[in-house]
């Protein structure tokens, strides 16, 4: 499918170490921006989140 853009569209993606927003940390973002003319640009980081990691996130990841 081909977007019609006039302005640039930005869409990101967050990896966690759980679902709780209280004490979950981000672990990586993803952020694509889709510029009217169709180009694509991708930046991704990963981020230390400064505690460990549960297992059972691990495995989905």
């Amino acid at each position: 499918m081909q977007l019609k853009l006039n302005h640039p569209l930005a869409i990101f993606d967050l990896e966690t170490t759980g679902t709780n927003i209280s004490t979950d940390r981000i672990v990586e973002i993803s952020i694509v921006k889709i510029m009217p003319d169709g180009e694509e640009i991708i930046k991704t980081m990963k981020i230390n989140p400064t505690v460990p990691i549960p297992l059972e996130t691990s495995l989905i990841h």
